[in-house]
């Protein structure tokens, strides 16, 4: 049976760092729009998160979550700003985080320090593509040991946006509209 609780990842695993872009006017859309800095994912993506986490730190690495679940009315405020399926779901269709079942992470050191990569977050150029490779060996790296660590525990990468993973069983759920604040309850 599936479990289509979205849970606080940060309550599944408190070494996860999120910092909520969309919680904040630090992002494309230059608004805040959720009221709470949570990351919600559905029950069986948190885990697979948390095994990738585990993995890191093996490594004296970590992640930091800058979205997961997305409210289908903040989908459509995107689409509204980038109409670019590129990078933005369209909403008739909904995103995968719409679902609880898509994160946008990156790497962080011991201090939660990020690591370099080849972009900061929601930059939309061709620079953000997983196949572009006009990169440090250094950059590169990054975000090779991201991708290779996030695939192996079940997580498919994402082609124009090196920090988006959608979980492989996705397609498992609903698309929902419940607000960040409401989950929070």
């Amino acid at each position: 049976m599936i479990d289509f609780e979205l849970i606080d990842v940060q309550k599944n695993h408190p070494q996860i760092l999120c910092d909520i872009k969309y919680a904040t006017k630090d992002n494309f859309a230059g608004q805040r729009l959720y009221r709470e800095a949570a990351c919600f994912l559905r029950k069986a993506v948190a885990h697979k998160l948390a095994a990738v986490q585990a993995s890191l730190e093996k490594q004296a690495l970590g992640l930091k979550i800058w979205d997961g679940y997305r409210p289908l009315s903040v989908q459509k405020i995107f689409w509204e700003i980038l109409p670019d399926e590129r990078y933005v779901a369209n909403p008739a269709i909904g995103s995968k985080h719409n679902r609880g079942a898509a994160v946008d992470v990156t790497l962080v050191d011991l201090y939660g320090k990020e690591l370099p990569m080849p972009t900061p977050f929601d930059d939309f150029s061709i620079k953000a593509h997983r196949d572009y490779n006009d990169l440090s060996e250094e950059v590169r790296a990054n975000r090779e040991l991201l991708e290779d660590t996030m695939v192996e525990h079940g997580f498919i990468p994402f082609p124009t946006e090196w920090w988006h993973f959608d979980d492989a069983d996705w397609q498992l759920y609903p698309i929902e509209d419940i607000p960040i604040e409401m989950l929070s309850k």
